[in-house]
């Protein structure tokens, strides 16, 4: 499940996403929410990988690999271990020489890493301090419709550095130090449409292999708890659903009916630490008489279960200021803030600093990749970017 550097050119891996906004969208969003209730039927399985290698950081280690299924971690690697070690029971269906081969390989991107932060270093005109090289790829599939997508991204320092564009198979350079590098990376049109054919293909079919392996923890159903809470008299009322799985909920409120647009705040879907999910959107009932309120109900549709309705009683709303049901819903809050907690506590454990994100669809106009390439002291060994699948892994080497 891991790439390696072989002893010439070819290579593999992908990426991309985007954004909007005005009075035309809120029928645009009105109508993908609508979208969003028809399509819970689908749900989009991903594997992921993540590798971090890092420079004067102290109490972490130089360099960690991480692999998730589903937002489910199955693979730990890092520099103190110097081994691979699996995270979920089903993963043990993977051949021992498999686990083996991923632990050599990561022994040499972890000395490849590592020779790249120095190299980034000196083209950057850095010396000492805390430098940070990372790489995030994957794919996803949609068991629906079959449709697949990818990405393959790589920061320094918190910044993007270079980003694969997969549909029109070339790497974006979002900053100028990146150029020289992604000059050299677009001349090699094989190693471009191997890395395409890896991510809708070879990423896919490990993906749906593992999901075999796991199939009753990745393709259950759970229904999800709802509740209704409001933190003070003026607040907005929260719906919040939490113990579901798989994460691909639609969460919205209705009043007499029909679906509401306004005045309505979609949250993110998050982790729980049991490996459920959880979810919350907020109304703004400002300006509406507390009479009024059962006018109103929030819906959550999931995959496999019947829909879930849930009437906007004042009596059945928990509050933290003595009226509604009574319930306290500090603890609540707690447990979100807690749920919030693990996401970036693990997110840390996979090596992942989660760095700022900038538009990955970067047109072409106005890019840095158009700049004159910076000077580079010595040349990033692109060797990290070529990829050799094995009968059962995909093995991503060195980064540069």
């Amino acid at each position: 499940m891991e790439r390696e550097a072989g002893s010439q050119g070819s290579s593999k891996q992908a990426g991309q996403r985007s954004s909007s906004n005005s009075m035309e969208m809120k029928a645009l969003i009105g109508l993908l929410l609508l979208v969003g209730c028809h399509g819970v039927s689908s749900v989009i399985h991903s594997l992921k990988f993540f590798k971090t290698a890092s420079s004067g950081v102290s109490n972490f280690p130089e360099f960690v690999s991480v692999a998730m299924v589903d937002e489910l971690q199955i693979h730990y690697y890092d520099s103190n271990s110097q081994k691979v070690e699996v995270k979920q029971s089903w993963m043990d269906q993977d051949p021992r020489e498999e686990l083996e081969r991923d632990t050599r390989i990561l022994q040499g991107q972890q000395q490849r890493f590592k020779a790249n932060i120095e190299k980034l270093k000196q083209r950057f005109n850095q010396t000492g301090g805390a430098h940070i090289v990372q790489q995030m790829y994957g794919c996803e599939w949609d068991d629906e419709d079959d449709t697949t997508d990818g990405y393959d991204q790589h920061g320094y320092d918190g910044e993007d550095f270079l980003v694969l564009d997969l549909k029109n198979l070339r790497w974006i350079a979002p900053t100028p130090q990146a150029v020289i590098t992604k000059l050299r990376l677009d001349q090699n049109r094989a190693d471009l449409e191997y890395r395409k054919n890896y991510i809708n293909k070879e990423c896919v079919d490990w993906l749906k292999k593992f999901l075999a392996y796991g199939k009753s923890t990745l393709q259950r159903t759970e229904r999800p708890e709802v509740s209704l809470l409001q933190r003070s008299p003026s607040s907005p009322v929260v719906c919040h659903a939490t113990g579901f799985y798989p994460d691909r909920v639609v969460v919205f409120w209705r009043r007499d009916g029909e679906e509401l647009y306004e005045h309505v705040d979609h949250g993110e879907v998050l982790p729980n630490p049991d490996g459920t999910f959880q979810v919350s959107v907020d109304l703004d009932l400002a300006s509406v008489p507390r009479e009024d309120w059962r006018r109103y109900e929030c819906a959550v549709q999931l995959k496999g279960i019947e829909d879930i309705s849930t009437r906007l009683d004042p009596a059945l709303v928990r509050t933290n200021w003595g009226r509604g049901g009574g319930n306290d819903i500090t603890t609540i809050i707690i447990i979100i803030i807690a749920v919030l907690a693990a996401a970036v506590a693990a997110a840390a454990a996979a090596g992942v600093v989660v760095y700022k994100k900038r538009n990955c669809s970067h047109s072409s106009s106005g890019n840095s990749e158009e700049l004159n390439p910076a000077p580079e002291a010595e040349p990033l060994n692109t060797d990290s970017f070529r990829v050799r699948l094995s009968p059962s892994l995909l093995v991503l080497q060195k980064f540069f």
